[in-house]
């Protein structure tokens, strides 16, 4: 099937003045970085310990091979033959899909709004690290000095911490609360640092990204170290993969799978489009008389399965890290809990100091039990199982759908809650932490790498709002692209501010529900179908061949033809069921609530469903709105060429 390439077809690479890429390994690491976000490490290790460990591989791999890596590829190579950010696009693929590029625009400027509030909270842990001990790891005292604050002796230091001393939270999203002026200061820090690295495009983003990509890898690989060396790291890694094949029969799990894949690759926000479009499609021998030879090629068909795979792989490396302390947190737990009850038997018992150690204390308690049990039965003795700590102290925290890289909220077991979101950063993570001796130093670099590798996702985002701008020319031709970058910033800055009132984790919440989830599912679909049948399977293929040297082959077709719309419709339809059947609700920090520390879960004023119903669809109105436009546009056209043919033919009757 291969075609002979015409010279007309046959762009060179320097013609348009459209930068470039210093090297391939810069552009697979900028695509890696915007791939590889905060959801590789802490929702890929929350799905893999819920759906049966290992099992929950098969069906990751499965929507791997037939959603995640065909879409990928689709992004990559129109990226990189049209040489245009997403507007640009699907504007040259159909004037009537304008409105999809217009919508992955909005929804990449909304997203980057609170992925750097994000970053902002990672920031202030960061800067709070470099202190001994961990300002999270005592409760401070009461303003009369006679003793602890009661909500953090009823909550526990790092929960106390992080939604009060660092969020300063409200127990309604009715109540606003003021601006926290560290949280403010925070985010003009990180938008600062995000303007200085994008400011130029890739010129400074190619650069920064050596550091921010690898960063993250570093310090995953001294954490996987040192805690294999921990004590219940063996337990931790056996819990996170011990499979439980039967779960696979729960729909659920494959529709997280396909919702992980997705979200994970970052796949509909037009980042990776406009990444791909500073790439040459081919590179011409122009010393050829009549046919210009094609020396060299980006092979973007490799390009999209490197990267899918290096992601898949790093989350499954994040697991394995992560679990390895987890599994030393509870053991350490564990341990603290036996020691609890050996006290109170040696106390109760008027038994000799170290005369019950951890290993006999099943024993000891069950002769005691045995010949005194009503004196057993007066202790207040705990429970305690590792099993038990794992699941309960793992507990997950309300966590947002995109920043975990998932789309709906998982059905797991009562017993089993496994960490997720900003809870195991701020929370489960910190405070294992503190178990780990020098801890100081394990916070920084902890913190760190949050910062550097949702700063890499941040490159990405920004790119899916600044490229479309500067192929729309927004601005003159003469004005520096830093000028552009810095408005861009700076309108992202101010429109953030809302999330450091004292209610902004909850609008936070709010923005990742709504404004992410849908849009991007719809927005992918519309982009396989507007590729393969409006833009034309052939004449892609044809596209493909052209940059790849190879004609796609039956899998690739298959995938894009039939396989992976059928999954992103399934996806889509899913979630509209469960937004349909599920009432709005949020998880209130309340001191003031009866089962405190536990959250309270209040569904959501009449004013916030509104804002969820607009942000759910306002970046899709976009695109009936494009096309009618279009298409008004076009009869006005035809009306007026219509016109003005007729008027020789009236003057001549004249």
């Amino acid at each position: 099937m291969a075609q002979a390439l015409r010279p007309d077809l046959l762009v060179d690479d320097g013609e348009d003045g459209r930068p470039r890429w210093d090297n391939k390994f810069q552009y697979l690491l900028s695509c890696v970085g915007f791939a590889v976000g905060l959801g590789n490490i802490w929702r890929f290790p929350y799905l893999c310990q819920t759906y049966g460990g290992g099992a929950f591989l098969i069906p990751y791999l499965i929507a791997l091979v037939f959603e995640g890596i065909p879409l990928f590829h689709i992004e990559l190579a129109i990226g990189q033959r049209l040489r245009r950010g997403s507007i640009g696009v699907w504007t040259a693929i159909s004037p009537y899909l304008g409105g999809v590029g217009l919508g992955c625009f909005t929804v990449s400027f909304l997203v980057s709004l609170y992925y750097n509030t994000v970053l902002v909270w990672v920031l202030w842990y960061f800067l709070n690290s470099f202190q001994q001990p961990l300002p999270w790891a005592a409760c401070p005292p009461n303003l009369n000095r006679t003793g602890l604050v009661e909500e953090c002796q009823g909550s526990g230091t790092v929960s106390y911490f992080w939604y009060r001393q660092t969020l300063n939270i409200t127990a309604d999203i009715d109540h606003s609360g003021a601006v926290q002026w560290r949280l403010l200061l925070c985010q003009a820090a990180s938008w600062a640092v995000v303007y200085l690295c994008v400011s130029r495009g890739i010129e400074t983003t190619g650069k920064a990204i050596y550091f921010t990509a690898l960063f993250p890898y570093l310090v995953l690989t001294i954490f996987l170290v040192r805690g294999l060396t921990l004590p219940g790291a063996t337990e931790g890694l056996i819990y996170l993969f011990t499979p439980n094949v039967q779960i696979l029969l729960n729909p659920r799990v494959w529709l997280d799978a396909a919702t992980q894949i997705f979200f994970s690759l970052s796949l509909a926000f037009g980042g990776h489009i406009a990444f791909a479009s500073y790439n040459p499609p081919s590179r011409l021998c122009p010393q050829h008389p009549r046919w210009p030879v094609l020396v060299s090629r980006n092979n973007c068909r490799r390009d999209a399965v490197i990267i899918a795979l290096v992601n898949s792989m790093t989350s499954l490396y994040a697991s394995i890290t992560i679990f390895a302390i987890m599994g030393f947190k509870a053991t350490s737990d564990h341990g603290q809990c036996l020691d609890r009850n050996i006290l109170s038997l040696i106390n109760e018992f008027s038994l000799p100091e170290q005369s019950i150690s951890r290993d006999s204390y099943p024993a000891a308690l069950l002769h005691l039990n045995a010949t005194q049990p009503g004196r057993v039965a007066q202790l207040p003795l705990r429970a305690c199982r590792l099993e038990d700590f794992l699941d309960q102290k793992l507990g997950e925290e309300n966590e947002p759908l995109s920043l975990r890289a998932g789309l709906v909220p998982t059905a797991r077991p009562r017993v089993l809650q496994g960490a997720s979101g900003p809870g195991l950063a701020f929370i489960v993570f910190t405070e294992a932490v503190l178990h780990m001796p020098g801890a100081p130093v394990w916070a920084v670099l902890f913190f760190g790498m949050l910062f550097t590798l949702g700063l890499s996702s941040m490159f990405g985002n920004m790119e899916g709002i600044i490229t479309p701008l500067l192929d729309m020319g927004v601005l003159p031709r003469w004005v520096p692209k830093e000028v552009l970058t810095g408005l861009t910033c700076l309108v992202c800055f101010l429109s953030a501010t809302c999330f450091t009132l004292q209610s902004g984790s909850y609008w936070l919440e709010v923005f990742d529900n709504f404004a992410a989830s849908l849009n991007l599912v719809t927005f992918a679909f519309l982009e396989v179908v507007g590729v393969i049948y409006v833009y034309g399977m052939k004449r892609f293929c044809a596209d493909v061949e052209w940059m790849t040297g190879q004609w796609p082959n039956i899998y690739w077709r298959m995938s894009w033809r039939a396989v992976s719309p059928l999954l992103l419709l399934g996806i889509l339809l899913s979630y509209i069921a469960l937004l349909v059947h599920r009432s709005p609700s949020y998880k209130a920090w309340n001191p003031q609530y009866e089962l405190f520390p536990l959250q309270e879960e209040k569904l959501y004023p009449g004013w916030v469903q509104a804002t969820c119903m607009l942000l759910s669809f306002l970046p899709l109105l976009w695109v009936p709105a494009s096309a009618l436009a279009q298409l008004l546009a076009r009869r006005r056209q035809e009306d007026t060429q219509l016109d003005t043919g007729l008027k020789p033919q009236d003057s001549g009757g004249c």
